[in-house]
């Protein structure tokens, strides 16, 4: 069976406090994206959890989605195992949420397919252990997160077309949270005070733009194409940027004008990911 695993954006980012565990309280908006990760399951009854196919690039200690699957295998005492094949199209390290997707993925496919009919918040408990972003791919809805992520309130969101730009460079989470120029918002806001106009800023940049200037030079580029919506951003603890558009030709037109040394692609917004149903997206 083949699930799709989506990319996410966060249309802003608010760190509001750092915690005794390590984590960072925080708020932000998940918005789901329809650009996906492949990723195909086939059931062993040997137990092992192979990795055959895809994210060469990432030592097997460190891979999320297997990761997650050993986990749940644990957790669970089941004995039946999986190879796992992965067609990756989310850039990795850019804040777009893909291992987290991915780590997601696993966890649900793997609750289907090796009978174990947890709950989705079960899931939830076991993916926040993975990581912050594993939650809302659970969850499986654009949302408001609080907590380190886990709090989520779902929302309906526009459906603008974004260009996501990848400026092919990797900023390390670690060293975003631990930089001088990480900024806090440490006011709470109300989702019902929220503008997505007023209210843009991701208190990661300014760090983010210190380890890698190019950050600053992609978002001058967004904010000057044509017919676009509001101003550049980037998601997560970066790389990645985007800018919104209404319609989908003026942000392809917009992808083609980008410098060759970046990466771009075009994506709807969605509410609600493939994997929202426990019938995820069998292809």
């Amino acid at each position: 069976m083949t699930y799709l695993s989506p990319a996410k954006i966060n249309l802003f980012l608010h760190i509001n406090s750092k915690r005794d565990d390590g984590y960072h309280n925080l708020q932000t908006i998940f918005q789901l994206l329809g650009f996906y990760d492949e990723i195909n399951f086939s059931v062993r009854e040997d137990g092992k959890i192979n990795r055959t196919l895809g994210n060469e690039d990432i030592p097997l200690a460190n891979d999320l989605m297997i990761k997650s699957a050993k986990k749940l295998q644990k957790l669970s005492g089941v004995n039946l195992g999986v190879d796992i094949r992965i067609k990756k199209k989310i850039p990795s390290g850019g804040g777009l949420g893909g291992g987290s997707s991915n780590a997601a993925t696993a966890l649900m496919a793997l609750n289907h397919l090796w009978g174990l009919e947890l709950t989705k918040q079960k899931l939830i408990d076991i993916g926040k252990g993975i990581g912050a972003d594993v939650p809302v791919f659970i969850e499986g809805q654009s949302s408001w997160a609080e907590g380190i992520g886990e709090i989520l309130y779902p929302l309906n969101l526009p459906k603008y077309f974004y260009l996501v730009v990848s400026i092919n460079k990797h900023v390390s989470t670690q060293e975003i949270f631990s930089h001088k120029a990480l900024t806090m918002t440490p006011v709470q806001r109300k989702m019902s005070d929220f503008s997505l106009v007023s209210n843009p800023h991701n208190d990661c940049l300014d760090a983010a733009i210190d380890l890698e200037g190019g950050i600053k030079d992609a978002l001058r580029h967004l904010d000057s194409t044509q017919n676009h919506i509001d101003i550049a951003r980037m998601t997560g603890s970066g790389s990645c940027v985007f800018v919104a558009f209404e319609n989908e030709s003026d942000a392809l037109i917009a992808k083609e004008e980008l410098p060759s040394k970046w990466v771009g692609f075009v994506a709807k917004a969605i509410d609600k990911s493939p994997l929202y149903n426990w019938d995820v997206a069998k292809r």
